[in-house]
């Protein structure tokens, strides 16, 4: 009797990938492309906010750090929560606190206000990421997930040029610039809302919890859009006891959370130290133009072939090489600004790490969901995604003194940082490629 049954992997391989997983791909990006636009736009709307409310630029830019402690929150929260009560209503509770409170940003009418729905804001992007993630791996196979999950974080490259266009529209509105930035940033989300309520929920989700049954008519559902034949056969039930938080860290999983923790928070130091501080110390020293919103247009376009060889790689050679390998190339690209101050190397330097970078932060999204059991899925996203928000806001902390006053050591220390996640991602002790989801 048990031959008739089947795993939900052997179900979403009989559904297909097609239709259903395009749709799911670009409501996905919209909301991934709105969360870039909205976390890059703190550096282009301090500014104006500064002038509007008579304020130093530095306390305008608490705004952004009021914004990463949400996400920091938001990651950790509904990550949790996915894992708890679903998938699904966590998806659509995220993406409406970001839609709203994003928009609402727009017409803060004091600081102060402004300040807190930058919070909310962050709360909502952060939850949105980790669950995002866990969804789309929960409906593709295993020999098509990881490069899915890859091109999943290219709408990071789509955002960044969007919000590049919209700083450079933004500017005839003078001091109101950062409301334009805010509004329009927050549509998408607000767009994703209304999309997200064609999603089901994720079969692995339910089949864990006991509703087998509904998770074999979401399969029939996804085989029906595919243009696949409907007739999904009975599913091995899967029935599993809540785990808490603390199983993260049990004897089974202990070593490759450690690991990835540590991975995401030096990734995430050394991102900000290079897109952020080290453009503020060259804009000093004659190439303000890495600052302007034209060169930042080019990082993104730069990016998206990252993503390309990135998707390619994790596929090819599994997921540890491909990281590790763009690990260490970031890692050269961070020590050859120290060979001189010619703008060619700058510029080629400064390419090489956008390419190389976000080579690395598709690889890790595409990663970290895989390593952990379905009913934890979320919930190592969602800690993940925390982590790396630690490391934002410890970015200043940590590298803009030693910025200010010893370059090259600023330099050193950053590409110490990426070879270090590179020997994190090394210690991780399973490799994901064309495994099947526990």
């Amino acid at each position: 009797m048990s031959a008739s049954f089947i795993t939900v992997e052997q179900g979403i391989k009989t559904a297909g990938v097609g239709k259903f997983q395009y749709r799911l791909f670009m409501i996905f990006g919209l909301v991934w492309l709105a969360d870039a636009m909205q976390v890059l736009s703190i550096g282009f709307s301090a500014p104006s906010i500064a002038r509007t409310f008579g304020i130093p630029v530095p306390q305008a830019l608490q705004t952004g750090t009021a914004f990463f402690v949400g996400m920091l929150i938001g990651a950790f929260v509904f990550g949790r929560l996915a894992d708890r009560i679903g998938r699904r209503p966590v998806l659509m509770m995220a993406v409406v606190i970001d839609a709203c409170a994003g928009v609402a940003s727009a017409f803060a009418p004091e600081f102060a206000w402004l300040l807190l729905l930058r919070f909310v804001t962050g709360i909502g992007v952060g939850g949105t990421l980790p669950v995002d993630y866990t969804m789309m791996a929960e409906f593709l196979p295993s020999e098509r997930r990881g490069r899915w999950l890859v091109l999943l974080e290219s709408f990071w490259a789509l955002g960044t040029i969007c919000l590049a266009l919209l700083a450079l529209a933004a500017l005839s509105w003078g001091d109101d610039a950062w409301r334009v930035i805010f509004f329009v940033t927050g549509l998408p989300a607000l767009i994703g809302v209304v999309l997200r309520f064609y999603i089901p929920e994720s079969p692995m989700y339910l089949n864990r919890n006991g509703k087998s049954g509904q998770a074999r008519k979401v399969l029939e559902r996804v085989a029906r859009v595919n243009g696949r034949p409907t007739d999904i056969p009975e599913l091995k039930p899967e029935l599993h006891e809540r785990k808490p938080l603390s199983a993260l860290f049990s004897n089974v999983l202990r070593r490759r959370s450690i690991a990835l923790c540590l991975a995401w928070a030096l990734i995430s130091i050394a991102y900000y130290g290079v897109f952020v501080y080290l453009p503020i110390k060259l804009s000093s020293q004659g190439f303000a133009f890495m600052r302007g919103q034209e060169f930042l247009v080019l990082l993104a376009l730069v990016q998206l072939p990252g993503f390309a060889l990135s998707a390619y790689g994790v596929e090819r050679w599994g997921r540890k090489p491909t990281l590790m390998g763009f690990l260490i190339l970031s890692a050269v690209g961070c020590m050859l600004y120290s060979f001189g101050t010619s703008s060619f190397l700058v510029v080629g330097s400064t390419l090489l790490m956008s390419f190389a970078l976000l080579g690395t932060w598709g690889a890790l999204y595409a990663f970290t969901p895989e390593v952990y059991p379905t009913d934890l899925r979320a919930s190592g996203m969602g800690l993940a995604g925390a982590v790396a928000r630690f490391g934002g806001l410890f970015a200043p902390a940590i590298i803009a003194p030693i910025m200010a006053t010893h370059f090259t050591l600023a330099l050193a220390v950053l590409a110490s940082m990426l070879v270090a996640a590179a020997f994190a991602i090394r210690a991780v002790d399973v490799e994901s490629r064309n495994r099947a989801l526990d």
